[in-house]
């Protein structure tokens, strides 16, 4: 493995990336992306930061074996000294999780013990994991204005627009946005869709697909191929493939009645008690489900003979991820100026909405930043939830940011799949005793 602690000695590359997390499992699927855009991006230094020594050797050395047997490209390093990782890189990328899969598992059970939906990103358990992360994240955007000033942050820890409400909020010295694959995978079903119908494939590039709100909880309602708008086609073929399901994940009156494909988050919002009933079949839970296939991806990565990512890879999810990564790098700095769905601050690109809002929308990428597309608001029936889960959103940033117990009661009171008001109290403590470990703050 390289490593290199003494940074008076650390060379200046051409093109520099930090992945913080360098030890996830994703990571292989990144390096593939990275190496097949060689002929684009100019990377001569990856580095692979996490604080865990034996996931990043296991790893931070199969990515250094992928890149070797593509005749070593650029270089891999591997580092637990976020500085050292950080220090004049172009671009950073957080894909971290604290307290590991074992504070996810417990992000579940939080909710199935108080009768709410336990949810690594939504509800209860992805505001557990919002107040362990936000400190953190700042601290790396605080690493990032110190020693590599002018670094793109691409953010996609979750959960993201959580995350990135709260840089754009207490980190705006940074350029940053929060990135998510739901927004490509959508836009890959549906190319591969019109494939099957038409019989000719589609070039993603010539493809803008129109969605707007917050990160998982956002509709989908319109996609252009080279400025033809085909939503009046997509649409009822899609409405009408459910119709043949015997048993469909979306309600047809529904969709109908929007107009619009909801991001599958929502499901959460839409069929809670169909969520709950599942919850009461577990164990497994997602995390003691991916728990297992990290444990098997681990062991295959260790394997000296492994070059390649995988298949099993697809199992840990995340479609897509070094495919959005890679196309918003090379983006910005070869300054393309291509359409991509982020999550970055409104500054009026629905004019309606509050300005100072982080939302999940399209936005041109170019060698000066991310630039929103101008964009119709959504009807009220989606604003309403929006802005009671904005709410929610600002009260948890004011709670991670500022270690404030009242903030985070307010939070679980404004939240929609939250507790009922009288049991507030009791799932506040629930989360922060069994987060107390990462969240010393709460308790001093």
């Amino acid at each position: 493995m390289q490593h290199i602690t003494d940074l008076s000695k650390k060379t200046t590359s051409k093109m520099k990336i930090a992945v913080i997390g360098g030890g996830s499992t994703y990571t292989p699927e990144l390096v593939k992306g990275f190496l097949d855009r060689v002929g684009s991006l100019p990377l001569d230094e990856l580095w692979l930061m996490d604080t865990d020594a034996e996931r990043l050797a296991i790893v931070g050395g199969f990515a250094q074996r992928m890149v070797k047997t593509r005749g070593e490209p650029f270089k891999v390093f591997l580092s637990q000294n976020q500085q050292e990782a950080i220090a004049d890189s172009m671009y950073v990328i957080s894909q971290l999780r604290v307290g590991k899969m074992h504070a996810r598992r417990e992000d579940e059970y939080l909710g199935q013990r108080h009768g709410l939906i336990g949810q690594e990103t939504t509800g209860v358990g992805g505001m557990a994991k919002a107040l362990r992360t936000i400190p953190v994240i700042l601290d790396i955007a605080d690493d990032i204005r110190r020693l590599a000033a002018g670094a793109f942050f691409l953010n996609f820890t979750n959960p993201s627009g959580l995350v990135t409400e709260a840089l754009m909020r207490y980190a705006p010295a940074i350029q940053a946005a929060g990135l998510c694959n739901v927004g490509i995978t959508t836009k890959m079903e549906i190319l591969e869709r019109l494939e099957k119908t038409t019989g000719f494939p589609i070039d993603a590039e010539r493809a803008y697909l129109d969605t707007l709100g917050l990160n998982h909880l956002s509709w989908h309602r319109g996609f252009t191929v080279d400025g033809e708008e085909l939503w009046p086609k997509i649409f009822p073929a899609f409405v009408d493939s459910l119709k043949k399901e015997e048993e469909s994940e979306w309600d047809v009156n529904t969709l109908e009645s929007l107009g619009m494909i909801p991001n599958y988050y929502l499901q959460y919002y839409y069929y809670t008690y169909k969520k709950l009933e599942a919850q009461k079949k577990w164990p497994p839970s997602r995390a003691e489900q991916v728990i297992e296939i990290e444990q098997q991806l681990l062991r295959e990565y260790a394997d000296p003979s492994l070059m390649e990512p995988p298949a099993d890879l697809m199992k840990r999810g995340g479609a897509y991820y070094s495919t959005l990564a890679t196309q918003v790098i090379n983006s910005h700095f070869n300054d393309l100026g291509q359409i991509h769905v982020i999550n970055t601050r409104n500054n009026g690109a629905v004019s309606t909405w509050p300005s100072d809002w982080v939302l999940e929308l399209p936005a041109k990428i170019d060698k000066q930043g991310v630039h929103p597309l101008s964009a119709e608001p959504l009807p009220a029936v989606c604003f309403g939830l929006i802005s009671q889960v904005k709410m929610y959103e600002l009260l948890t940033v004011e709670a991670a940011v500022h270690a404030d117990r009242n903030a985070a009661y307010q939070a679980l009171l404004a939240h929609p799949l939250g507790p009922s008001a009288d049991r507030v109290q009791r799932v506040l403590d629930d989360m922060l005793e069994t987060n107390r470990q990462w969240l010393p703050q709460f308790f001093e």
